[in-house]
């Protein structure tokens, strides 16, 4: 397990987003770019993957200390700032999915509507049709004998 995994396992875990990880690295005076951020999350295969560093990886996690717990003259309790992000992206998640119009639907709803099915086993038989070879065998002539 490299440190490309490590901060994307930790990414997941806290469910942070890009910027909140840009302001993460911002309270120990390192600075990153976005797209320098997005590179470290690729997959090891794609042309822009760039490797995370100890140094890049050492500054994430000294920021995440002070982002969680604060710091000496100002602490904060880890679980309410952990809590605060998860309301934010639960929020976020709601406001993303599309709102009705309130125009009426026509129609039965879905949970009153009957499929036809056959209740009769042997009429689900007389419907599949026999299958038809479409493609003839092939001997192939490769020097075996």
């Amino acid at each position: 397990m490299n440190n490309n995994d490590v901060f994307k396992k930790l990414r997941v875990a806290l469910q942070l987003r890009d910027e909140q990880i840009i302001e993460i690295l911002a309270l120990v005076d390192f600075r990153m770019e976005k797209p320098e951020l997005n590179a470290l999350f690729r997959a090891q295969d794609h042309p822009n993957f760039m490797e995370c560093g100890d140094q890049v990886l050492r500054n994430f996690l000294n920021g995440l200390i002070i982002h969680l717990r604060g710091t000496k003259e100002e602490p904060k309790n880890a679980m309410d700032v952990i809590n605060k992000n998860r309301e934010d992206v639960k929020a976020r998640l709601s406001s993303d999915k599309p709102k009705s119009s309130g125009a009426p639907k026509t129609g039965a709803p879905k949970a009153f509507t009957k499929k036809k099915t056959a209740s009769n086993p042997k009429s689900r038989e007389k419907k599949l049709a026999p299958k038809v070879q479409v493609v003839e065998k092939v001997q192939y002539k490769n020097g075996k004998k």
